[in-house]
């Protein structure tokens, strides 16, 4: 039976900068773990996303000036499982199977790509997206450090 070693959860505003913040919290958490470099920079890069993308469109109907939060939630296992979950309080996704198609965005089509789900799915070795209209999103990603 698995155990958890090691959790940590914080609470972040959700602005640009702390999206390298989060990137460096979970580089930290995972550190004593010993993960090999590519397991670290594919982490790393899917928090990332995961961050970018609440920034970019959780909260994006805030009246200007107010600001929502990120939610982390880091875990490390005995079976060297790590989860990250990230979340937030936001608009929500209508319609999560949609938003998971490469090159869906609800941006502005000319700046993003949407392909945010698509770079963490490859990144991790799964991905759950849980989301509800007005309540917010969760991201929860799953990776299997080597032994």
């Amino acid at each position: 039976m698995k155990t958890i070693i090691n959790e940590m959860k914080i609470r972040l505003p959700a602005v640009s900068q702390n999206e390298s913040v989060c990137r460096s919290t979970v580089s930290a958490f995972l550190a004593g773990l010993d993960p090999t470099v590519e397991e670290l920079g594919d982490i790393r890069l899917a928090v990332s996303e995961a961050v970018t993308n609440c920034i970019v469109h959780a909260y994006r109907s805030l009246p200007r000036g107010e600001v929502g939060y990120i939610y982390v939630s880091l875990r490390a296992y005995s079976d060297r499982e790590v989860s990250v979950e990230i979340s937030d309080k936001g608009c929500g996704i209508e319609d999560v199977e949609q938003a998971m198609q490469p090159a869906y965005t609800t941006g502005d089509a000319s700046q993003r790509c949407g392909m945010g789900f698509l770079v963490m799915e490859s990144f991790t070795d799964k991905l759950t997206v849980k989301s509800k209209v007005g309540r917010g999103t969760c991201v929860l990603m799953r990776k299997f450090l080597k032994p």
